[in-house]
Parts: structure tokens; C-alpha cells; sequence
């Protein structure tokens, strides 16, 4: 069954003999990683970003599915749809620590900002399970209407976590104090990616049958929608035909709102300022799933149908130059554009469609891509384009 490709970029410290997870910043010699999922494979490709190249791969089991990480970014978590495990990455060492069995088949997992609870979406019985990364124990399951994503606010939380209910057409407020819905905020439509600003007031939220993004107020419940031009008929097997939109990010700033056009091999920027879309910048085939960098400067995008990862530079709206790859044919879509195959070969044959996600606190939630991570000295990344397109 194919899935998509999701990811995470982190930064990462030089330090003697270990790499902390930092924001990227004057002060210190930081720079982002990008986390991506082989989603009909069985590992994880951890990308330096600034070097362009792929400097660790963690086995994790078949078919990893989700990525998010804790506030600091030394833990990175998994889940695998073989055989129903939530696995743990220290990022230090990139090696799996711990590995957990699964009532059913997850799907999108978050962290709490302090690391304590890990909060997976299981589509195979439509639950939110809880997990304590202290114990060791699964501590509540919270029954839902249509498991799908599992998000925190951006900057990350330890009050809050945002599940979807694909079949009530909304999103579910889980306080975590008392590990109950708290509150469902209506979407009024099947909810795929989305994200909750810091102040809990807006979410920004990908449906299905809508090329663009949905735009929720929170407190007065009104809903306002971006819809993106025409496009191609939908010819992408990772995502249904009625999923013209899968990923949406928010830029650090809240000022910007990047939106997939999955069949058109694109991106789109809305300006939520002067409400005023960008031209379509072109990326791999059927880009689905985002990542922020901490700073602001790059934003990831896996392309599924290439077994690529773009990234592109945010102020400028471009990609970055290109770099060729032995492992994959080089982008056609830009002359400007950098990228590095998620793909990897092993005896399975090639692992295909990574995600990506960005750590919560660099200001993302999860998936989106959604997690920070450690590495050793020798193995510290920066943003770039990572991915081919054929």
C-alpha cells in the first residue's frame, strides 16, 4: 500500500563528542535537520540540510508512518502500519531506544512541548492513545470520530494537543491536564494537516475535495477558505483523488500560509496580510506534506511521486541552486531548485514517499511535519533543497 512521505527539521549544536537540538541563531553555530520518513520502506533518512546529503539512516520497522519530537529535540518518535509499534529515536545517536506495540493502525503522532506524553491518532479502531514516556505505559485512550492527525499548537505545548475527527468534520481539544476532549472545533469538512496558532485562536486546516485551505476563527466560529487556481485532474496514487491539498504550513512569523497543489506539482504562498496568493512555485510530483525551519528561512516539502524532498528558500519563494544525485534524476521542474532522493535501496528494493516535519519548539506542530532532534558533532545539517524530481 503506498503511502506519503512526511519529514522533520531540527537544528543541531556542535558541541564535543555530542549535537543538542537548538534554534538556529547568531549566537551559535546551529543548523537545521530534516527527519523524513521512507514511508513504504522501513527506515528514517536523516538530511543535513546545509551539506546536502543524507548522514544517517534509522531502521525502524516497514512502512514508518508518522514523526514528531520532543520540545528539545532529543527524542524523535515513529509509528510503523506493519506491525502497530510507536517506536523511540535518540537523536544523539540516531538508534532506535525503544519500541512500543499499538492497539491499531496509527496514523500522525505529537509530543508535548516537555517531552512527557506522546499523543498517536489510531485510524484501525479511531482512537487517540496516550503515552507516557516517563513509565513507559499507554495511560488513556480517548475514543474519536475518525482518527487521522494528532498536532500540537505551534512552539509546542504542554496544556494542549489537536486530534482530528475525519467523520464529525472536526478537530477534537484534548487538555492534557485531564486527558479529555475538551473542546471540537468544526472544519465542516473531512480535516487532512492543519495548524493551531500559539494563542489557540486560528487554525488553518487542509480538506478533502478543497485546493487550498480553510482558515477557522476560532473563538467566533466562522470559516473563511483560500482556493488555489485551477489544476491538473488528480494523477497521484499517494493521496486520494479527492485531496487536491495535503500539506499547509504557517511561517514563524504567522504572516504566510504555504499550501500544497498536489496534482500540479506546486506550491502556492498566501499572504494573510494582504490576502494575496503567490504565483505556483514549482516543486517535485505531487508535493503533500511541510516542514518550517526554527528560524523561518527554509521550508521542506516531500514530493511523493518523486521520492524527493524540496526545500525552498521562504523570504525569496524560490528553491535553492540544485544539486545532482547519483540515486535519483535531477529536478526538472526549476533550474533553481536543490534536492536529495528520500529513497534508499536495501534488500526490500526502494523505499518510497518520505514526510517531513519541523520540531515544535522551532514554531511547528508536528508533521508538518514536527520534530527537533541531537546528532553527533560529525553529523550536523542545514536547510536546503533535498530531493530529485524525474
Amino acid at each position: 500500500m503506498v503511502k506519503r512521505m512526511k519529514s522533520i527539521l531540527l537544528s543541531a549544536l556542535a558541541a564535543a563528542g555530542l549535537g543538542i537540538c537548538q534554534d538556529v541563531s547568531a549566537e551559535t553555530a546551529t543548523t537545521p535537520l530534516l527527519y523524513v520518513d521512507n514511508s513504504t520502506g522501513n527506515d528514517i533518512s536523516v538530511i543535513n540540510v546545509a551539506q546536502n546529503k543524507v548522514i544517517a539512516t534509522v531502521q525502524v520497522g516497514s512502512l514508518p508512518h508518522a514523526i514528531c519530537a520532543s520540545g528539545d529535540g532529543r527524542q524523535v518518535y515513529t509509528t510503523t502500519q506493519a506491525d502497530f509499534t510507536l517506536q523511540q529515536i535518540d537523536t544523539a545517536t540516531n538508534t532506535v531506544t525503544g519500541s512500543w506495540p499499538l492497539a491499531a493502525n496509527p496514523n500522525e503522532c505529537s509530543v508535548t512541548k516537555d517531552g512527557r506524553y506522546v499523543v498517536i491518532a489510531l485510524a484501525g479502531n479511531s482512537t487517540a492513545t496516550i503515552f507516557d514516556t516517563q513509565t513507559k505505559q499507554f495511560v488513556k485512550t480517548i475514543a474519536l470520530k475518525g482518527a487521522h492527525n494528532c498536532f500540537a499548537p505551534m512552539g509546542g505545548s504542554n496544556d494542549y494537543v489537536y486530534c482530528e475527527e475525519q467523520k464529525g468534520f472536526d478537530i477534537a481539544k484534548i487538555d492534557m491536564k485531564t486527558m479529555d476532549i475538551v473542546d471540537r472545533i468544526k472544519v465542516n469538512g473531512e480535516g487532512r494537516p492543519f495548524v493551531v496558532t500559539p494563542d489557540l485562536n486560528t487554525m488553518y486546516v487542509a480538506l478533502s475535495d478543497l485546493s487550498g485551505a480553510a482558515i477557522i476563527d476560532v473563538p467566533h466560529q466562522t470559516i473563511a477558505e483560500v482556493v488555489l487556481p485551477s489544476t491538473h485532474l488528480m494523477n497521484c496514487t499517494v493521496e486520494p483523488g479527492n485531496t487536491p491539498t495535503h500539506g499547509i504550513a504557517l511561517t514563524t512569523d504567522m504572516k504566510k500560509l504555504w499550501i500544497t497543489d498536489v496534482p500540479g506539482a506546486g506550491v502556492y504562498v498566501y499572504d494573510l496580510q494582504t490576502k494575496k496568493l503567490s504565483q505556483k512555485i514549482a516543486t517535485g510530483k505531487c508535493p503533500n506534506w511541510f516542514a518550517v525551519s526554527s528560524n523561518g528561512k527554509w521550508i521542506a516539502v516531500t514530493n511523493s511521486e518523486s521520492n524527493s524532498v524540496s526545500i525552498l528558500d521562504a523570504g525569496r519563494k524560490r528553491c535553492c541552486p540544485r544539486s545532482r544525485s547519483a540515486k535519483a534524476p535531477s529536478a526538472s521542474s526549476s533550474s533553481t531548485c536543490r534536492q536529495r532522493p528520500a529513497e534508499r535501496r536495501s534488500g526490500r528494493g526502494h523505499e518510497r514517499n518520505p514526510h517531513l516535519s519541523w520540531p515544535a519548539n522551532a514554531g511547528h506542530p508536528g508533521d508538518v511535519f514536527a520534530s527537533l532532534s541531537a546528532v553527533s558533532s560529525g553529523h550536523l545539517d542545514g536547510p536546503h533543497q533535498v530531493g530529485h524530481d524525474n
